[in-house]
């Protein structure tokens, strides 16, 4: 039970996805004692699950699924096997760590519709969790998305059998996608978006904190949010529940 639990302030709804850059299994014992019931899914950032020890990966991976966490290495390391003819060792590789889940990007690389369709469908056969990502690391490359672009990939990777889509905001949630230079939400093109998406199937990038109190203002508390940094999860579950200022008597 937690503590002032009188004020009937829990919910049910709404992923928090976390960026896990390399922490240690025994920092992890003690952090999710404090903050693992907040935490859906834990990425493994970029390529940083090939650069650690298979059996601290492993170890890890288990720490996690002790809260219901599911765990799944980031896009970049997808692409890079990809890129290499290696998707099939990728999937191998996933399974015996395992990770739960297996996210299909093309972040960094020209990847065609039919091959991300295909790997969908080959990571779902295999019995992942498929969550996919829609945007660019590059900056430029990004800002040739239009926002219907964007909104047709969704549907489409839905449509073939993702689980979720990611919203692409990088770890500085500043200048890509749904964001300007300054870290703002662009309110037009993020009206489009959840206005022709199922909006509860997509996880929002939101590594800042006005980021965050704007898609709960405009989503809702239950909005999934992503790219959450470990030592932020306690103050984003209280913007989601009303307990910070930015959203205090603002959200049912």
């Amino acid at each position: 039970m937690n503590a002032f639990s009188f004020l009937d302030i829990e919910r049910e709804k709404g992923i928090t996805m976390v960026l896990d850059k390399g922490l240690s299994p025994d920092f992890i014992n003690d952090y999710l004692k404090v903050c693992g019931e907040y935490i859906n899914f834990i990425k493994f950032g970029w390529g940083t699950s090939a650069v650690q020890n298979r059996d601290i990966v492993k170890e890890k991976i288990r720490n996690y699924k002790r809260y219901g966490i599911k765990s799944y290495p980031g896009g970049t390391l997808f692409e890079v096997c990809f890129s290499r003819g290696m998707f099939d060792e990728y999937l191998n590789e996933c399974k015996e760590l395992g990770f739960e889940a297996v996210e299909i990007s093309n972040g960094s690389m020209d990847l065609s519709l039919e091959d991300r369709k295909n790997a969908i469908k080959m990571a779902k056969d295999e019995g992942f969790i498929v969550l996919t990502e829609v945007g660019k690391k590059n900056i430029e490359k990004d800002k040739e998305l239009s926002i219907m672009d964007r909104i047709n990939l969704i549907n489409e990777d839905l449509k073939v059998g993702a689980d979720y889509v990611i919203i692409e905001g990088r770890e500085s949630g500043k200048s890509i996608g749904l964001f300007d230079k300054e870290g703002n939400v662009k309110l037009s093109e993020f009206e489009t978006l959840i206005n022709n998406v199922p909006v509860e199937k997509i996880i929002f990038e939101a590594p800042n904190k006005n980021q965050q109190v704007e898609f709960i203002l405009k989503v809702g508390n239950d909005v999934n949010l992503g790219n959450i940094a470990y030592n932020e999860v306690i103050s984003l579950e209280t913007l989601r529940r009303g307990l910070r200022g930015d959203t205090f008597g603002k959200i049912q």
